[in-house]
């Protein structure tokens, strides 16, 4: 037999109270009820309940009040006001709180029970899906003790045995045998590298980066991006441009990560373009949000491909130079994103080229003379034709 559900009604009429009860007599439910807002609170830490129905008007701690209370306790809750016709404008703003439904008094046992229903499929979905990221954050914390501690401590022991293998038989190989060990080195590399990458993105903290938020200049995160990629940019003979329309843009957020973000969004567009070819980096503040465009005129990404890059594993294809990426860079920028309540996006055509989107909320502008001690956003490649 499945387990009641818990219905708590906090309602100051009496009448309703009953009525409510009588309705859901038979069902499959367990009910607990309140005459007013601070009764109703205690019940909802002892009785703990699944749905609260919830009256706005009542004397005391108001229904809104009490919404709020009621949702910081525990969040998957799921509450449903009663309001009479004449306060619809209330159970609006209860909604836009965090209200899932109105119940418009009068109602029939019919219209009771749906809402009920209702309720309880929504109450179902939510704990359904908290469980279902519980048990992905577990995998995710298994598969990295197993790649951290099954893969990388015997390969890099192998590594280094390998380092001193070649050094003991330095005067005694053959070309060839020393070309063969420096294949191996390289490949052994390239492994500690990606699994290095997959630690990177499974254990990443997105808590602990939150805990280190305080306002960042974008300019300066962007003119160290730039300066970061710059050497990879010369090397494959890409020119970057960066346009900043509001070089006193702000966000709360982490610099070090947000940095790292954009790093990896600049390094794939010099990647992905075409000897000759330019990369360019747009920024601005397009309502109350600092969004960030990286363009570049590459390759591109087949339209089957673009759901899937964020995803990790999905960068398989090679660039321009051959070089190819294990996909680990582009998943572990969208959880620094979202970590700072952004969003990023990409638009593709093959052979045209890649556009990335990064959207955040923006503080509001910092004062001019902050601006003085900025980075200049111009990069190497720009500074030397200038010159």
């Amino acid at each position: 037999m499945p387990e009641q559900a818990k219905v708590l009604i906090i309602d100051d009429e009496e009448v309703v109270l009953d009525s409510c009860t009588d309705i859901l007599a038979g069902e499959n439910v367990r009910i607990a009820t309140a005459l007013n807002g601070r009764l109703g609170l205690e019940r909802v830490r002892e009785f703990a309940p699944d749905l609260v129905f919830l009256d706005l008007k009542m004397p005391g701690l108001s229904g809104l009040e009490v919404l709020q209370q009621v949702l910081g306790h525990d969040p998957t809750i799921v509450v449903i006001v009663i309001t009479g016709y004449a306060t619809v404008d209330s159970a609006v703003e209860a909604m836009q709180k965090g209200a899932f439904d109105f119940l418009p008094k009068p109602f029939t046992p019919d219209e009771f029970r749906m809402v009920v229903r209702r309720g309880l499929e929504k109450r179902k979905l939510v704990l359904e899906t908290l469980a279902l990221r519980r048990e992905k954050e577990l995998l995710r914390e298994n598969f990295a003790a197993i790649v951290s501690h099954e893969l990388k401590a015997p390969l890099g022991a192998l590594q280094q045995n390998l380092f001193v293998l070649s050094q003991e038989l330095a005067r005694t190989l053959t070309e060839e045998q020393k070309q063969r060990l420096e294949r191996m080195k390289l490949r052994l590399t390239g492994l500690l590298k990606l699994i290095h990458g997959w630690l990177r993105v499974l254990s990443a903290d997105i808590e602990k980066i939150r805990e280190q938020f305080h306002p960042v200049s974008m300019a300066a995160v962007i003119a160290n991006a730039v300066e970061c990629v710059q050497p990879q940019a010369d090397r494959a003979n890409v020119q970057m441009e960066v346009s900043l329309a509001d070089p006193s843009v702000q966000v709360l957020g982490e610099e070090g990560t947000l940095g790292e973000a954009l790093i990896n969004l600049l390094s794939n567009a010099v990647k992905y373009s075409h000897a000759g070819g330019r990369v360019l980096l747009r920024a601005g503040v397009e309502e109350d949000r600092c969004v960030i465009r990286v363009r570049d005129w590459g390759i591109g990404i087949p339209s089957e491909d673009l759901s899937l890059i964020f995803g990790g594993f999905a960068g398989v294809r090679a660039g321009p130079g051959g070089e190819k990426g294990c996909g680990l860079g582009l998943a572990l920028t969208r959880r620094i994103v979202e970590a700072h309540d952004g969003s990023i996006a990409a638009e593709s055509e093959p052979g045209k080229g890649s556009t990335f989107v990064v959207s955040l909320p923006a503080l509001q502008a910092a004062s001019p003379a902050a601006l003085e001690h900025e980075p200049e956003l111009v990069s190497r490649s720009q500074r030397g034709s200038a010159e």
